[in-house]
């Protein structure tokens, strides 16, 4: 079984499509172990209590200086994810070294799980690769292991040591996108590699599956419940396909009689659609077996378009109030990249350390939901060249609108009225969190439906995208 003892073995740059995509920005298109193994599972976190916005996001990498700390608790962020290792780097006599993190490894990874912890930040360790003398395929870290023994030693190595007190990890992703031949036309996935007969990475890598399976997923994730922590699938790429994804995941391994699904806790995707994830729910979320649905990465070059982000979480928080977000770990999705020079990710790295669009928005969308969310069980009928969602946030009413210029109207079927009859609305930028002057949006109670008018500035937000419009929030607070 998966989740039984011990582990056996078998013993026997960014991604090119996202370039592409890059050209389509502004079109709207969207990382205490128990000390016994019979010791009782831990929780992930207590299923009561009320659904926040910052529950749900994340961002690869740590925050380590103060200042970024700061930076991370304004936008909202709560989930950071990277690297842990380099484990046996030179053969198979090498000292184990899980103390180090970042894609070189050149970073302290102790003080920066403490210092997550200290900040009320959850933090998600990657478990991977394979050292150059143990690759499959020469000197490459991103094929299958040879000895299968030397993967255990390492994830045992990292597991043991941080789901332990004083760092207290829960949570672990197996590998990072492994995949076979992708829908996009490559034949091969960016960090799955096989051989092939002229040692090339142009031809289908054939036994990718079967390899990940049992090389890989499969020995991690018993290693992994071993010591009552939970498995992270390892980011299917969005180019691999959803229909290959089923194929994947429900794979059974002729070798070791296990499906992958079985060893799987939270399903895990990159740079999906938050409509694509509806499938996956009805079929793997909602009567089992995953406990939930990840995306530990989200954004980099999507983010070109400023409204992909604050439209995504948003639009995010909304599906998953629809879907039984019964535990605060339900659903999450993690922001690549945080810090860069590139303007679209959330933070410039300086110095000094300055927020770019992207940020700014996160920061935005936490402030106006501060309150314990709820779904809006009412119909919104929007006027001509608008549309939008909405949730509540505590006892306020959220629209998130996207509209052109000039005065548009929002009619809410609440089914009740509010004994006052009377509330008041805000329309603040979505991008900069600057209020409308208040005669700019009015709201009056009709019976039990709502009607808000509010008038979209001349100059918007989202002029230079390829659809021209205003993202914005409308904030429908009751009188008492």
């Amino acid at each position: 079984m998966c989740g039984g003892g011990m582990a056996f073995g078998v013993r026997r740059g960014r991604r090119q499509v996202l370039r592409v995509l890059a050209a389509l920005a502004g079109s709207g298109l969207q990382s205490a172990r128990a000390a016994e193994q019979g010791a009782a599972p831990v929780a992930a976190r207590p299923k009561t209590g009320a659904r926040m916005i910052t529950q749900m996001i994340g961002a690869n990498g740590w925050a380590s200086a103060p200042g970024d700390v700061a930076m991370w608790k304004d936008m909202g962020i709560t989930w950071g994810r990277d690297v842990v290792g380099p484990g046996q780097g030179e053969s198979a006599s090498s000292i184990m070294d899980v103390d180090k993190t970042s894609p070189t490894y050149i970073s302290d990874l102790p003080p920066a799980i403490l210092a997550n912890n200290r900040n009320g930040i959850h933090s998600l360790l990657l478990l991977g690769f394979t050292p150059w003398w143990n690759a499959t395929v020469p000197k490459d870290s991103k094929s299958a292991p040879k000895d299968v023994r030397a993967w255990e030693r390492y994830v045992e190595a990292a597991v043991r040591k941080y789901s332990a007190p004083p760092y207290n990890v829960k949570y672990f992703q197996v590998w990072n996108e492994a995949a076979g031949k992708l829908s996009g036309g490559l034949p091969q996935a960016t960090f799955w590699h096989g051989p092939d007969d002229d040692g090339k990475l142009d031809r289908p890598y054939e036994r990718a599956m079967q390899d990940y399976v049992e090389r890989i997923h499969i020995p991690a994730a018993r290693i992994i419940r071993k010591y009552k922590a939970y498995v992270v699938y390892g980011g299917w790429p969005d180019q691999g396909g959803l229909d290959t994804f089923t194929q994947w995941i429900e794979y059974r391994s002729p070798t070791l009689n296990e499906r992958m699904l079985d060893c799987v806790d939270y399903l895990d995707f990159h740079y999906l659609n938050v409509d694509d994830l509806s499938p996956i729910y009805d079929k793997y979320v909602k009567n089992g077996p995953a406990r939930g649905i990840w995306q530990t990465e989200i954004g980099d070059r999507f983010i070109i378009d400023p409204f992909y982000l604050p439209r995504y979480f948003f639009d995010f928080a909304v599906w998953a109030l629809e879907r039984n977000w019964d535990d605060p770990d339900k659903y999450v999705s993690m922001v690549y990249h945080w810090d860069g020079y590139e303007p679209f990710r959330l933070t410039h790295r300086g110095p000094p350390r300055t927020y770019n669009v992207s940020g700014k928005s996160l920061v935005v969308l936490r402030k106006t939901l501060p309150g314990a969310l709820a779904p809006l069980a009412a119909s919104l009928k929007f006027s001509e060249d608008a549309s939008g969602s909405a949730l509540y946030s505590g006892s306020d009413i959220v629209v998130q609108v996207s509209a052109s210029t000039g005065w548009r109207t929002v009619e809410i079927n609440t089914g009740s009225t509010p004994a006052s009859g009377q509330a008041s609305v805000a329309f603040i930028d979505a991008l900069t969190g600057v209020a409308a002057a208040a005669q700019d949006a009015q709201a009056t109670w009709n019976g039990s439906t709502l009607s808000v008018r509010f008038k979209v500035p001349l100059v918007m937000n989202g002029a230079e995208r390829k659809t021209p419009a205003h993202l914005a929030y409308l904030v429908v607070r009751s009188k008492a």
